[in-house]
């Protein structure tokens, strides 16, 4: 899986104009990394070790302009052009082969504006990056649980985190955005400024442009909140699953918890005799009234004797950095997502079971409680369809070897494929999305055809196409 040599990468910078590689590069004020260059396999490497691609340029931007002069390159060349935040898309969307990758690592600052209660962040930057600066306020945005997600492709797709069920998604808090799109012009978009394009970007992935700003709003979270982690043995899996069920159903919107299978890991913090276990964990946050001692967790709390319980105040950035080990840079990954309208026995019974089969310890099948915020905003309101479904399974396929690539994807597809032919399974979610087999428009539902209108007006030639694309309308349609 993934190309196994660089004949695309190089046969392609080959193809290009000498002397038009030549004036890009000494017109732009960042890098670029060609083929030949020392430091090319670490810049065409990204998070999921799985992907293998081998662009003939990396342009590594320092600014708005440099982003403009790659897509502009890109356009003019027909070259393929992915666009890299923080790499962490897990289809490997941020690179390409034989193509342009327009990588803004390196565009990462972070302002906080007190007075207006918004931060304003680059395309680059990572959650880490933003929950940093936030905090030295008390303040935060809703964005995911992983600090060294980027921003970007998380807020494009939707973005769940520990603050969803109170603020929304990562996209609902946008307050605008500056973007690149195809014909090479910046646009500011917000509520009152090229409004459809707004809509648009909340939701539509990177089908639009390249995303070069975020400006989002802030709450009061932190500096420490109630930090709820709980481990039970794999025979307590039908009690403290049915809890979480019901738990659910009466929670508070300060508080949220996910649900997990997982295999109890080698680590110091887990009795040694339980280590590769069956297991069934739950992780959750609580703030304001709900943080007191994490009370409103004890339904959860007391459903089992657990295997560990790391539970207790903790600082909002270590709470937003706790799963960072788990998903190190180079590990192999493939994860998929489907929204469900309940949480069955049937669901249960078939992530316990598939728990127990997985090739890896690594992996895990996680439930995420939706709902509330999410579900305050109208499906219409942004290109994010799926706000009413109140849960959402999750396929976490985690590796090490690349010889084990095939056993652990065939499992998360056959976990996926039994999970969705159940009658409250519908949908996709643009962050996990395996490696974009399935249908685009099951992100979008009646949203689609609004998509491909916007699209079809900023990018008629499709030039954004790396990602789960929405092809523009042609003229014959």
């Amino acid at each position: 899986m993934g190309t196994a040599h660089n004949v695309d990468g190089e046969a392609a910078f080959h193809d290009l104009p000498s002397d038009d590689v030549r004036s890009f590069r000494r017109g732009f004020r960042g890098d670029v990394v060609i083929p030949t260059d020392e430091e090319y396999d670490e810049v065409r490497s990204i998070w999921n070790g799985m992907i293998d691609k081998y662009p003939a340029l990396v342009a590594r931007c320092h600014g708005t302009a440099d982003v403009v002069a790659a897509v502009t390159f890109a356009r003019e060349h027909d070259l393929p052009l992915a666009v890299r935040g923080g790499g962490h898309n897990v289809a490997g969307t941020a690179v390409c082969d034989g193509g342009l990758v327009v990588d803004l690592a390196e565009m990462n600052g972070v302002r906080v504006d007190r007075e207006s209660g918004t931060v304003r962040a680059e395309g680059g930057a990572t959650l880490g990056d933003v929950d940093r600066e936030t905090q030295l306020f008390g303040l935060a945005t809703a964005l995911g649980a992983v600090s060294q997600t980027g921003i970007a492709g998380l807020t494009l797709n939707g973005g769940y985190g520990h603050l969803s069920r109170e603020y929304g998604l990562a996209l609902d808090n946008l307050v605008s955005v500056d973007i690149v799109t195809a014909d090479g012009q910046v646009h500011t978009a917000s509520e009152n400024r090229n409004e459809d394009l707004f809509w648009a970007v909340r939701g539509g992935g990177g089908n639009l442009g390249v995303v070069t700003a975020f400006e989002y709003a802030l709450h009061e979270v932190g500096p420490e909140v109630y930090a709820f982690f709980v481990w039970f043995h794999g025979d307590d899996a039908d009690a403290a699953l049915s809890a979480f069920r019901e738990w659910t159903e009466t929670a508070p919107r300060d508080a949220g918890v996910l649900a997990f299978t997982a295999h109890v890991p080698e680590l110091e913090e887990f009795p040694e005799e339980t280590w590769g276990e069956p297991a069934v964990a739950f992780l959750g946050s609580a703030r304001g009234e709900s943080a007191t001692d994490g009370e409103v967790f004890e339904p959860l709390r007391e459903v089992a004797t657990p295997i560990a319980d790391m539970s207790g105040p903790m600082a909002y950035v270590d709470l937003q950095s706790m799963l960072d080990e788990d998903y190190p840079d180079g590990l192999r990954y493939y994860w998929k997502s489907v929204f469900l309208e309940e949480l069955t026995d049937e669901v249960f019974d078939l992530i316990v079971r598939y728990n127990e089969s997985a090739p890896s310890a690594l992996s895990t099948v996680d439930c995420w409680h939706l709902g509330d915020a999410v579900a305050d905003v109208a499906r219409d309101a942004t290109a994010f369809w799926h706000r009413d479904k109140p849960y959402m399974l999750t396929v976490e396929a985690n590796w090490e070897d690349a010889d084990d690539d095939d056993a652990n994807v065939d499992w998360g597809r056959e976990v996926f494929a039994d999970v969705q032919a159940l009658p409250v399974a519908a949908g996709r979610y643009g962050n996990f999305p395996g490696l974009n087999e399935d249908p685009v428009k099951l992100l979008y539902g009646d949203n689609y055809d609004r998509l491909v209108e916007i699209k079809t007006r900023y990018d008629p030639e499709n030039l954004f196409r790396m990602t789960q694309n929405v092809p523009p309308r042609t003229t014959d349609a």
